[in-house]
């Protein structure tokens, strides 16, 4: 069909001839597809030569895997084939003969692993980039070059240097990195952290997800950029949260619920104990006392009250950030008691949800049907491990790559570890991972 059409704009046959999927409109690539767009407001054509639809609008075209189905069967049935031979030329057969040995990724692969080099204390950034690496999601978004960036060549754009840096991991090569132009991205857009002396890891980790969120607003448009009152970017779809927080009058019981976003959750460290124990505190209601009164809009006065924080959304990663370090006006220590946690972890006890049906008497977590929880499990993918003291102290990362291998990322030291390993360290910052994602329908 695509050598016996013209192009209804210049009269030729080409080339790459296309068809108006709203009207009955031929033209060619060059340029007349998009006069006839402008034109009429069309915005979808279908290349005749391979049956791929381009959109306008995005100055793209859309590979839908049901079309290219569709066409591929259409061109088995009129060949009369059983399958698409495929016959290389001149310079792919070269390419093969060349090629020695093909690369392929197995259980026991190592692509996506490479050390970093320390750049003068800066181990608490590469500890950083590590869980960034292989956080599952974003390595999907920055390996689909999903970035769109305005200030393309700039050099100014941090989420464009990650996606440098993703590239450079997955390129298959072994010898370690140097960060030096991420370290001056970061200084340049969180000043604060300016310096080659050591940084908190966490603090690091919370200005870097700022500064890449900020970045990804720059790529998109203004319409864009919220949905429902919430930011749409790669940061805040992966690491935003909801967390919720009651405060009960204790004379009228009057309910004041605000909900506040959250990229992790720093959690305070009694002693030893576990990262359920931690999060029952951090979710436990506390009476506010006499010193902390609360203007009560139903008593219309100033009355004691409790407190109760819950998670009222998910993220997809729910970072933990035990707080290890113990900054006071007689003495600065690092808390070193030993806190579990879990390869597998439910978070429906500690969902707003959840706590509402408790006080009704309706929610019973062992008497619960299998899986009705599913939704709410994560599963431990990334730890940053501070070891040594408060004042000379050194950040190590535990990271799970695919098939569940656990390395050890010691600066440009790789190493393999097993969960066990995992489990038994002194976790400073927990990286969690849904397990089930869920997926909201635009209904039309």
């Amino acid at each position: 069909m695509a050598t016996s059409c013209l192009c209804f704009a210049c009269g030729q046959p080409g080339p790459r001839m296309h068809s108006c999927l709203h009207c009955i409109y031929f033209a060619c690539y060059a340029g007349h597809i998009q006069e006839h767009s402008k034109a009429k407001k069309h915005f979808l054509y279908v290349d005749l030569s391979y049956g791929n639809v381009f959109c306008t609008q995005c100055k793209d075209y859309i590979y839908d895997r049901e079309l290219t189905e569709i066409a591929m069967n259409h061109r088995l049935k009129e060949a009369n084939v059983p399958f698409m031979p495929w016959l290389p030329n001149t310079n792919e057969a070269l390419a093969l003969r060349r090629l020695r040995k093909r690369r392929l990724i197995g259980p026991h692969t190592t692509i996506g692993l490479r050390g970093l080099q320390n750049l003068g204390s800066t181990c608490f950034m590469n500890c950083i980039v590590q869980t960034l690496i292989h956080t599952p999601l974003l390595r999907d978004y920055f390996l689909g070059e999903k970035h769109k960036c305005k200030a393309q060549g700039t050099g100014k754009c941090l989420v464009c240097e990650v996606s440098k840096l993703f590239q450079e991991f997955y390129s298959g090569a072994k010898t370690p990195l140097t960060l030096h132009r991420l370290l001056h991205l970061i200084w340049t857009h969180a000043r604060h952290l300016a310096g080659y002396e050591q940084q908190d890891a966490h603090e690091f980790f919370i200005a870097t997800l700022d500064v890449l969120h900020r970045h990804c607003m720059n790529g998109v448009e203004d319409t864009e950029k919220k949905e429902n009152g919430r930011c749409n970017c790669i940061i805040d779809q992966i690491f935003t949260g909801g967390l919720q927080s009651d405060v009960v009058c204790t004379s009228c019981s009057g309910v004041s619920t605000t909900i506040d976003p959250f990229w992790d959750i720093s959690l305070d460290v009694a002693g030893p104990g576990s990262l359920q124990a931690c999060l029952e505190r951090f979710t436990r209601a506390e009476h506010l006392g006499s010193a902390a009164k609360i203007k009560c809009s139903n008593c219309r006065a100033y009355r004691e009250s409790t407190k109760q924080l819950t998670l009222e959304t998910l993220p997809i990663v729910a970072s933990f950030h035990l707080k290890r370090f113990e900054h006071s006006s007689q003495i600065d220590r690092k808390i070193s008691a030993f806190v579990s946690f879990p390869a597998e972890l439910d978070m429906t006890p500690f969902m707003s949800t959840h706590r509402r049906a408790v006080d009704v008497g309706v929610a019973d977590n062992n008497n619960a049907p299998e899986g009705i929880f599913e939704d709410n499990r994560y599963s431990l993918f990334a730890v940053v491990n501070h070891l040594g003291s408060l004042d000379a102290g050194h950040y190590t990362a535990y990271v799970r790559q695919m098939k569940g291998s656990w390395f050890k990322c010691d600066d440009h030291m790789i190493t393999r570890a097993s969960l066990r390993e995992v489990l038994d360290s002194e976790g400073y910052l927990l990286f969690y991972h849904k397990t089930v994602l869920e997926y909201e329908c635009e209904v039309s």
